[in-house]
């Protein structure tokens, strides 16, 4: 959804440096960054500007983005929980944008997905955890979530070493598994008679 973070998210964890605005669908164009979290490790983030209602059927510029999302290996679905938020409601949020990678394609929907509770820095201490278990609760979420502040950085070096540790273990599958289709072809060749 628009004005979640996206574009801040990727300005702090890398030196990407998109548009940033207080008012919805400053990014009009997917921005990339490659993110450093150590010697010799990195990954490329995408910033996809905001999906509305309706953007797997063409409403805004959704079609174009979602051919970008199509390309990613991990999905990380930044939500806005201030009480700021032009959306009051995070859970109806992310229904949407779901709903919308649903009806666009079905191998979208099932690609791999984490929950990234943005702006919590806006909420006092003593509500955060609560607001994140009410959210993911009425979510009935099941995969990672990480609780940040984009801005101010807070989490996200946490979040970042996890999307890399993910993304070397899905390397090293995908890997393993070329390996044993590679050893069952060769097994299948049989030398001929001289």
């Amino acid at each position: 959804m628009p004005n979640a973070g996206k574009s801040t998210l990727i300005r702090t964890v890398s030196a990407a440096r998109p548009k940033v605005a207080d008012y919805p669908f400053t990014t009009l164009h997917p921005n990339l960054g490659v993110v450093r979290v150590g010697p010799l490790k990195s990954f490329v983030m995408a910033d996809i500007p905001g999906l509305i209602e309706g953007a797997a059927e063409g409403a805004g510029l959704g079609i174009q983005f979602l051919r970008h999302l199509s390309r990613t290996r991990l999905l990380l679905h930044l939500v806005d929980v201030s009480p700021y938020s032009d959306s009051s409601d995070p859970v109806r949020d992310v229904a949407i944008i779901f709903g919308e990678l649903r009806k666009y394609s079905a191998a979208l929907a099932d690609r791999e997905r984490w929950l990234v509770l943005n702006k919590l820095d806006l909420l006092p201490e003593e509500e955060r955890a609560a607001r994140r278990d009410e959210i993911v609760t009425a979510l009935d979420w099941a995969g990672p979530v990480f609780s940040i502040s984009a801005l101010s950085g807070e989490g996200t070096g946490a979040l970042m070493q996890a999307v890399m540790e993910r993304l070397e273990e899905r390397q090293q599958a995908e890997a393993a598994a070329t390996a044993a289709l590679t050893e069952i072809g060769a097994n299948d060749v049989q030398p001929e008679d001289s």
